[in-house]
């Protein structure tokens, strides 16, 4: 019989195998004949001729007064790693779980939970505050500049929304302030839009060094990001055309119905085409809002970016929706408490003072413009980064959790051993 290394099997005798004292082997179940002096064996000390394979037998008690003998080595039992947790040891006491995930920098490189990403793009804002800021800070400035000039010399002459709540305006005057209201928001949402671009990009850059460890300043992040930069800008034109085509499909069978003579069931269909478009823009916005990312950090198309979101968001759409919605909360609720107080004040300096606004008679002037935009960029500055961050930490989780990317960052970050049976 064969024994296990590092100990020896109890069904094999010292002499198994081997000539006795007198040179002939002696069958195991014979006794051996009693010799003067021999004490009587105990009962039960004879060996059956078919023992157990090893390990299949329990450690064997010593008589009174004897210490038993040590156990076998095996799994759970023995000495400690190197670095193991101090409460290891003793027979059968477990080890206590895998050593903990590498961490190069700002996110532990495993699945991440939710608490982790928002505190990753907290981290990355904190860590690298100084670039951070710094980009947010210059896209928000320039954004709000646009968009004050724009409302104080564009859209306040050319705009003239009175008409809108007026019940006695005639059809045309009501289409003509629909139309000048309609383009005052799409040239203010245009001037967002390319803000966003600017500051996704550049942060986009920032977040992907700072999981790394790796500091990086503005113009390096503008360095990286400048080749995709008018990529994403298509990215961010087409999924609004996109919500808007799928709006306007929703909408036609309600205004064919209520032009066709029946406006009760046109109202109605014109409703339930508004509630299923919003669903289906809902479920598609959140299929490609990895998209983004994907195209800065893989370098990515459009048309293959959006594919890449698709699959990273398959079988994760509510938990990817969760999360996102957590962080637009939070990003509102952080806008909100900034630009409230700084909304009052300019109520308040500005020459109709708050009466005139709580009833409806005041002009925004530049005063109110001005006064507003300040807290605006102070929110823009804070929440940027957060939204920036969570999109991106949640790419990288979601490759993570289903193409290991842990193990590509551990090697681009230099963590020695990662994923071996040493190192992980």
């Amino acid at each position: 019989m064969n024994d296990t290394p590092g100990w020896a099997s109890p069904g094999s005798a010292p002499s198994d195998g081997q000539p006795g004292a007198s040179g002939s082997p002696e069958p195991a179940d014979r006794p051996s004949p009693a010799q003067p002096g021999d004490q009587p064996s105990a009962p039960g000390a004879k060996w059956s001729q078919q023992q157990p394979p090893p390990g299949q037998w329990s450690a064997p008690t010593g008589g009174p007064g004897q210490t038993p003998p040590p156990p076998p080595p095996g799994p759970n039992r023995g000495t400690p790693p190197p670095g193991g947790p101090a409460g290891y040891g003793g027979w059968g006491t477990p080890w206590g779980g895998p050593p903990p995930a590498a961490k190069p920098g700002v996110i532990p490189l495993r699945p991440l939970g939710v608490g982790e990403i928002l505190d990753g793009a907290v981290s990355t804002m904190r860590t690298y505050w100084r670039t951070v800021l710094g980009i947010s800070l210059t896209v928000a400035v320039l954004t709000e500049i646009v968009s004050i000039l724009l409302q104080g010399f564009v859209l306040d002459d050319t705009t003239g929304t009175d008409n809108l709540g007026d019940p006695d305006a005639s059809l045309e005057e009501a289409t003509r302030a629909l139309g000048e209201a309609l383009l005052g928001t799409a040239l203010l949402s245009l001037v967002t839009l390319i803000g966003t671009v600017a500051v996704t990009a550049l942060l986009t850059a920032v977040t992907s060094r700072a999981v790394l460890g790796r500091p990086v300043t503005a113009k390096e992040a503008w360095r990286d990001a400048r080749p995709q930069v008018f990529k994403l800008l298509g990215l961010l034109l087409l999924l609004p055309l996109i919500a808007a085509g799928i709006f306007a499909v929703g909408l036609l069978p309600g205004v064919l119905v209520r032009v066709a003579g029946s406006p009760d069931a046109g109202a109605a269909l014109v409703f339930l085409g508004l509630a299923g478009a919003g669903v289906v823009v809902i479920w598609l916005m959140i299929r490609f809002s990895l998209a983004s990312p994907a195209l800065m950090l893989e370098k990515q198309g459009i048309k293959k970016a959006m594919s890449r979101s698709a699959k990273l968001v398959r079988g994760s759409w509510w938990r990817v929706f969760g999360i996102q919605l957590l962080a637009l909360i939070i990003a509102s609720v952080v806008a909100m408490v900034i630009a409230i107080p700084f909304a009052l004040i300019a109520m308040l300096v500005s020459g109709d003072g708050l009466g005139a606004f709580l009833t409806g008679d005041a002009e925004i002037g530049w005063t109110y413009l001005i006064v507003s935009g300040i807290g605006a960029v102070i929110g823009s500055m804070i929440t940027f980064p957060i939204t920036a961050g969570v999109i991106v930490l949640l790419y990288i989780d979601q490759r993570i959790r289903r193409e290991a990317l842990d193990l590509d960052l551990a090697r681009a970050a230099g963590v020695q051993d990662y994923g071996t049976s040493a190192g992980s």
